[in-house]
Parts: C-alpha cells; structure tokens; sequence
C-alpha cells in the first residue's frame, strides 16, 4: 500500500484523540506531532516532546498505538520521539496556562493580584526570612502586599512581623452567609501588609500541627478562598520546603503564580532547588529568578566570608535558565529583625538591606511589576496572561 494523504490525515485525525495529562489538550493542537503518515501497514509518528525524558512518553505512545491501530490495514506504529524547542515549549506551556486558568477553582485573589510563590528546595535556607523582607520592602514602596504562610507545619510569618492577634472571621456580605477570615495587617511605610498564617490560629507558637498531606491542601485552599483578601498589588507565599502537596494545590488554584527559588551558596542546596524548579515547570508555572541567601559573612573591615561556599546561586540560575535577581549577605540584623519583628529590609543602611532593596527595585521595574490593568474590560482582565517566557536578565 502506498502513502496516501488521505490516510495521513486519518491519522492526524485519530491523533487528537491523544491528551497529554498534564497539558491537558490533544498533541496535535498542542504541536507536539511533527509528522505522521502511512507506509505500507505501518504507520510512522514523530512526537516532539517537552522534555526527552519525559515521565508521561509511556502513556502517550500507549495511547497513540492503539488509536492508530484502529485504522484499517494498520498493523504496526512506529513512534519517533524529539524534543520541542525553546519558542515551542513558551507556546505549549501558555496555551496549557490558559486552559488552567479557563478551568481554575474560583478564589478570593483579584486577577489584578501578582502572585509570587517564593520556593525553596530543602530548609533552612532563609525562605521564610526572605518573603518576609520582600514583602516590607514592597510595602514600603506604597503597595498592599498579602503575605500567605503556606509553610503550614513551619509557620515563622508571624513572628518575623511582630504578629501575635488570632486571625477572625466575619460576614462580610448581608446576602451571603458564609464568614470570611480577616486577615492581620500590618502598616509598612506608606503600603500595607495583610497577612494570613496557621501561626494567627493557634494557641501558642509551639502548638504542633499533625496534619497529614490532604489537610495540608485543604488549609490552603481556605486561605485562598475564606479570607478576604480585598485589593492586593503583591501577594508573597511562604511555601514549605520541597515539592509536596502544598505546592501541587497552588498550582491548581492559582495558575498565574510565578516563582522565585531561593537558595544559599551551598552546593547540597542548589541541586535540591533544582528539582523544585523541575515540579513548577511540570504545573506550567513560570520561574522569574533565583535569590542566594547566606551568601557571605561580610566582617567590618571588608573581608568576605564564604561560610557556606560560593556559587551556588549562579550556577543554580544558569541550570535552570533564569536570572540571578541577587545575593543576599549573612548579617546577625536578619535574624534580629526576624526575632523582634522588624524586618531588616525597613532600615536605611546595612549590607542586607541594600541587598534586599535592591531586589526589590528590580522586581518591581523590570522582573514582576505590578499588574496595571487599569484600560482592560472586564472580560479581558479575567482573561489576563502572565508571560511564560524568562524575563530579561
């Protein structure tokens, strides 16, 4: 039998029945088939993949064989793999945005909201230390910034803050009557903070929480959907180390987050941040950049301490293909700041302040200004899109 268009095109055709679960629409609209046509009883298919060790290329073969092999006088299917480029991955992970957004749970974030997920491989890099400094430091600057403590077991939020009020709920609407949660704020500058963490509801600071992974999700859920948020320019979340089902379910209920890894110089720290930067790209989640923290002890005199060793932060960028937004020094005022309340980023002068203004400078103007959607309609707003392409470095 020779190679006819019309049984090309039967293929393509049976072709869109295959969807990629986690892109969720067909490959052929997605542009993952470079090729497909018949020769003889067999039919040959490229797919370009989005990456070549894709964990899904079983199922998706599985599913192209038995499609293609309904096809009468198809006896046999030749798959054919490649890898999309850099312009094709930008294009497949937008349209896979869109249907996330299209397809998304309804909460209490506007869609005029810039939604940061501020991410870490393991502990002990300074996460926590670090949201909370961006978020003083873009409060002061004149934004509303919510800050979400998702690091529900590791709750340090409130404290860094100089937080202790229990958080409470109230009816906001006379037509409605389900409470919503109020979150605690706090004044910066002349910008404002709101935050939200399960530390605001709580009897004491040392109350262990013993959820297990489904109550985690669901306590995040609530938080983006019980509490009213109101107006936000900037909403900074504290996610728990790893990649757990914390961070899967803010995948799923806020598709235009975007991510910052944080990192220290540390080689053990950057290769474990690796694989959080593999999970967000997985639930098509743009990674803006990388902060190194802890990156030196910096003594009176000038001289540099790598206690923690060098690089880590540049080569963890270069890994994964995103700028390297700043480092950030080791200085006693950081954890000072934290433990009275007082994030160091407020205060004029010191190493660590400047280090954190800076970044926040550079979020601002260039990396995650603020959503101005001021001339969109309505129908374009709830239809906004967050770039997937990598920001300029």
């Amino acid at each position: 039998m020779t190679r006819t268009r019309v049984d090309d095109d039967a293929i393509i055709g049976l072709l869109r029945g295959v969807i990629d679960p986690e892109l969720h629409d067909n490959i052929v609209d997605l542009g993952m088939v470079r090729s497909a046509y018949r020769e003889k009883s067999t039919a040959h298919i490229t797919i370009a993949l989005t990456t070549a060790g894709c964990p899904l290329r079983a199922t998706i073969k599985r599913d192209c064989e038995t499609r293609v092999k309904s096809l009468p006088g198809i006896e046999k299917v030749k798959l054919h793999w490649d890898e999309l480029n850099a312009e094709e991955k930008a294009r497949v992970m937008e349209r896979a945005r869109k249907y996330a957004r299209e397809n998304a749970s309804p909460t209490e974030i506007q869609p005029t909201t810039r939604v940061l997920s501020i991410a870490s491989g393991k502990g002990g890099v300074g996460k926590s230390s670090v949201t909370v400094n961006l978020a003083a430091s873009l409060a002061n600057r004149g934004f509303t910034v919510g800050v979400l403590d998702a690091d529900i077991w590791g709750f340090s939020v409130p404290r860094m803050l100089g937080l202790d009020a229990r958080l409470e709920a109230k009816i906001i609407d006379n037509d409605s009557t389900r409470p919503k949660i109020i979150p605690e704020e706090r004044s910066e500058g002349s910008g404002l903070l709101k935050v939200v963490s399960t530390g605001l509801m709580i009897d004491t600071e040392e109350t262990a929480l013993m959820w297990r992974g489904l109550m985690l999700a669901k306590a995040v859920e609530q938080f983006l959907r019980d509490v009213q948020w109101g107006y936000l320019d900037y909403l900074l979340i504290d996610m728990p180390p790893g990649t757990g089902d914390v961070q899967m379910a803010l995948a799923r209920l806020l598709p235009q987050a975007e991510m910052l890894v944080v990192t220290t110089p540390a080689l053990s720290a950057e290769k474990v941040a690796v694989r959080v930067a593999e999970m967000a790209r997985r639930s098509h989640m743009p990674i803006l950049c990388v902060i190194e923290n802890m990156s030196a002890f910096v003594t009176p005199d000038g001289t540099r301490w790598p206690v923690f060793g060098e690089g880590g932060g540049v080569r963890l960028a270069a890994e994964i293909d995103v700028p390297l937004l700043g480092s950030i020094p080791l200085e006693p005022s950081i954890s000072a700041g934290g433990d009275n309340g007082t994030p160091v980023s407020t205060g004029k002068t010191g190493a660590a302040a400047t280090a954190f203004n800076q970044i926040v400078e550079r979020l601002v103007s260039d990396i995650a200004p603020p959503l101005d959607l001021s001339s969109c309609s309505a129908h374009t707003i709830s239809e906004v899109s967050v770039s997937v392409g990598n920001p300029r470095k």
